[in-house]
């Protein structure tokens, strides 16, 4: 497996966190070998939720500002409604989105956690889905969108795999590892 010694960066805001889509692809990455990495905007901790009913903490391994992009393989957006919001008008999120896609890396994004890639202009031609209320944000972005359990886009400078909900999180993580395995 090539994911051993590898740092997988899971970006999220401070709260509004789907938690199964943080902790299903968190175990897929650590079952793969890899290393899976909290970043956020703010230290301390981040709150998730299942639905509207508040769940688990979860501890920032490092802020945005901080974290290097280059030192991760792949990078993970998972959704949630007041995540994607939150995280996407946070420069620093945008900064490390931002970095992260000039390697050229895989990105894999679930449900509501494409909207910081509309405000980063890094949807534009590519195919992608989401939670379907998103469709109008992202074909006004220039995206493709469609109604699909699994898209794995590798037509652009980085692969974009996109999911639309925790429904889908088997195939998800699947291909999250799959792609893990050929960096």
């Amino acid at each position: 497996m090539n994911g051993n010694g590898r740092n997988v960066a899971f970006l999220v805001a401070k709260e509004g966190i789907e938690q199964v889509e943080l902790t299903d692809p968190w175990q897929a990455v650590q079952g793969a070998g890899a290393t899976p990495k909290l970043i956020s905007p703010e230290s301390g901790s981040v709150q998730a939720y299942h639905h509207l009913t508040p769940g688990d903490t979860f501890s920032v391994d490092q802020t945005a500002a901080e974290a290097d992009p280059a030192q991760f393989a792949a990078l993970v957006l998972p959704g949630g409604v007041p995540n994607g919001d939150l995280l996407r008008w946070q420069e620093p999120a945008r900064d490390f989105v931002r970095g992260f896609l000039d390697t050229g890396r895989p990105v894999a994004v679930i449900c509501h956690g494409g909207w910081i890639l509309v405000d980063v202009d890094a949807v534009r031609g590519r195919r992608i889905t989401s939670w379907p209320s998103m469709a109008t944000d992202f074909r006004n972005a220039g995206a493709d969108w469609a109604d699909e359990e699994l898209i794995v886009d590798d037509a652009g400078p980085f692969t974009l795999i996109s999911s639309r909900k925790p429904d889908d999180l088997p195939r998800f993580c699947e291909e999250l590892v799959r792609q893990l395995d050929k960096i």
